[in-house]
């Protein structure tokens, strides 16, 4: 797709792209920018390939950027689409434009500043567009969101989807990482480590949103049983404990087990009333932070190193090569090699690329300290989940004593009524 005054033998991919290779001058130059997005399920492919290409119009393209759109949708449930977006604008002329232009520093006096070190005016570099500014993702995002959202409207379909992350949104949810390529090894019936640590993840959730909606529930109760005017619970169990014997009073012992039940559990954990329910119940939601706060460290983490392995492993495949091309004198001789290895090149340019950001000019890759970080990680991980279980152990434990104190409370107050109620009548 290309801006009207972009020249038409651009449609040919082929074309476009080496003419973008001729113009970039220097060794590093960046060459692209690829956006991915999915497309939503809900939709028909006739309708999502309409969406997606007035989203890359509306974005892109008619910013002035040429776009090389590619569609992905093999059935299996998970269609989406590559954008491979140029880096120069195209001038009215159809001539490729400046990433940047040069701009002279002036002083108070409005007078160019001579640099007598450099030899040369000072200056500084202003980009010609706003592509590369950090709020374009997130516009990006906002923008595709909110055409999806429309698309389903339209549709007359009820789901919508959000670009915000779950901790932006305020849901307490982990979040998958991209399966990729292991996708076809599990629809095999293969194990990959990316796919079952997906699987774990959704454990999880289930598990946090049971310890979420327990939690609401006794907080609930306790703010209720808080306000009311009464004997501490303390005070309450002990009293009928001390009736035990009376069966006017209480009928059976099953009821006298439960209130012993309920005061050893108090008194195990020093709770005094329900003051001190609520109490505990907020040192275990602040024991459950703590343990997502440091998860998603973790997480953070695990998955920048996994990304920092998979660039090593393009490198350390594509490296023989690579030196290959490079020993190439002959200028024909060293463009065919190119073009016939283009994948592998432009895979093993890009690692490189992605280690100059990562290494900051230190030589070699620490291979083997992040393999190693990154096993520690993943034991201290599921060290982590397992202070979920213990949690959700916690609460079930804490919900059934609520209950069970609940139920005496209830009939408590249902024998003083029936008491005070035998009163009047005499």
């Amino acid at each position: 797709m290309l801006p009207d005054h972009a020249p038409q033998a651009f449609l040919d991919r082929s074309t476009l792209w080496n003419d973008v290779e001729r113009i970039e001058k220097a060794k590093n130059a960046q060459l692209a920018r690829e956006v991915e997005f999915s497309l939503p399920r809900e939709l028909s492919r006739e309708q999502n390939i309409a969406l997606a290409r007035a989203f890359v119009q509306e974005q892109f393209v008619a910013k002035g950027m040429c776009a090389d759109v590619c569609f992905h949708d093999t059935g299996k449930g998970n269609p989406h689409v590559h954008v491979m977006l140029t880096m120069r604008p195209i001038e009215p002329d159809g001539a490729w434009g400046s990433k940047q232009k040069k701009e002279y520093i002036l002083d108070e006096q409005g007078e160019r500043i001579y640099d007598k070190r450099k030899r040369q005016y000072k200056c500084r570099s202003i980009p010609s567009t706003d592509w590369n500014e950090q709020s374009k993702a997130e516009e990006w995002r906002s923008a595709w969101a909110e055409a999806v959202n429309v698309a389903m409207e339209q549709q007359g379909l009820s789901e919508r989807i959000d670009h915000r992350s779950y901790e932006r949104q305020g849901i307490e949810q982990i979040p998958t990482i991209h399966v990729g390529a292991a996708s076809q090894m599990e629809r095999k019936g293969m194990v990959t480590d990316r796919g079952s640590f997906n699987c774990q993840i959704e454990i999880d959730n289930r598990t946090l949103k049971q310890i979420n909606a327990r939690l609401k529930k006794l907080q609930s109760w306790l703010r209720t049983e808080a306000e009311m005017v009464q004997p501490t619970l303390k005070e309450i169990l002990q009293g009928i404990i001390a009736k035990g014997g009376d069966q006017r009073h209480y009928q059976n012992i099953a009821k006298l087990k439960i209130a012993s039940k309920v005061l050893i559990f108090v008194e195990k954990n020093g709770i005094e009333d329900v003051a001190g329910l609520v109490d505990k119940v907020a040192d275990m939601r602040q024991q459950f932070g703590d343990i997502r706060e440091r998860l998603k460290v973790v997480e953070r983490r695990l998955k920048t190193l996994d990304e920092h392995l998979k660039q090593t492993e393009i490198i350390r495949k594509n490296r023989k090569l690579y030196q290959q091309y490079q020993q190439i004198q002959n200028s024909q001789k060293r463009e065919a090699f190119y073009e016939s290895h283009r994948a592998e090149m432009m895979l093993y340019e890009a690692a490189s690329r992605y280690f100059e950001g990562v290494m900051n000019g230190k030589a070699g890759l620490p291979v083997k300290e992040w393999q190693n970080e990154a096993k520690r990680l993943s034991a201290d991980r599921n060290g982590l989940y397992l202070g979920y279980q213990k949690i959700k152990e916690e609460l079930q434990s804490a919900e059934a004593i609520k209950q069970s104190a609940e139920s005496i409370l209830r009939e408590e107050a249902q024998s003083e009524t029936r008491a005070r109620s035998r009163g009047l009548e005499r």
